[in-house]
């Protein structure tokens, strides 16, 4: 019987020193890290194909229009190369065992995209400042979800949601209407709602 005990506790010791049988699936193979960084180059080449579509000449000091795409295009085709090269060398190096849960929480997931949406679909309607204060309100919930805190449709709890969302949102669209002379959608015609 001691015999038994002290294999399985050998087993064990050994089971934890490598990835748990559920997340091994989720590490992918070299040959889709490959892919991956395969299409980070293809997005680089689109990249690099929109800066050659721009027309302009150089501006002050040598610098075009075209001066920004072209150099993102760049700096994203490196990080491509380099991400093929990782993988057909051995796979992403000190990669960590991934985290977050086996299944996939649907709730915080509907509550952060109906905040997203909404505030595409009001912005016009109810104005910057009003559609993007529900949208930080309805992604704290789902974020608040998503960390197992489930009653928070409190009225302080949301109340303090919304009232936040309102001091990040307004000063930014004073910010841009105000400073910049960048028009958003306000609720009335004065440029300060």
């Amino acid at each position: 019987m001691t015999e038994s005990l002290k294999s399985v506790s050998a087993d064990a010791s050994w089971h934890s020193a490598i990835p748990s049988a559920r997340w091994h699936s989720a590490i992918p193979s070299a040959r889709w890290q490959a892919a991956v960084g395969a299409g980070v180059v293809l997005l680089a080449a689109g990249m690099a194909w929109g800066a050659s579509q721009i027309a302009g000449d150089a501006g002050y000091g040598g610098v075009g229009p075209s001066f920004l795409p072209w150099l993102c295009a760049a700096v994203l085709a490196l990080c491509g190369v380099w991400l093929v090269w990782e993988a057909l060398t051995g796979g992403y190096r000190k990669a960590g065992e991934p985290g977050g849960s086996a299944k996939a929480d649907v709730g915080p997931f509907v509550w952060v995209s109906a905040g997203l949406l909404l505030n595409a679909g009001l912005i016009e309607h109810l104005g910057f400042i009003v559609s993007c204060t529900l949208c930080f309100a309805l992604a704290v919930q789902g974020l608040r979800r998503a960390q197992g805190q489930l009653n928070t449709l409190s009225g302080k709890g949301l109340l303090k949601d919304v009232l936040v969302g309102a001091a990040i949102a307004a000063p930014v669209f004073w910010a841009f209407t105000q400073f910049l002379a960048i028009n958003l959608p306000g609720l009335t015609e004065t440029g300060w709602l």
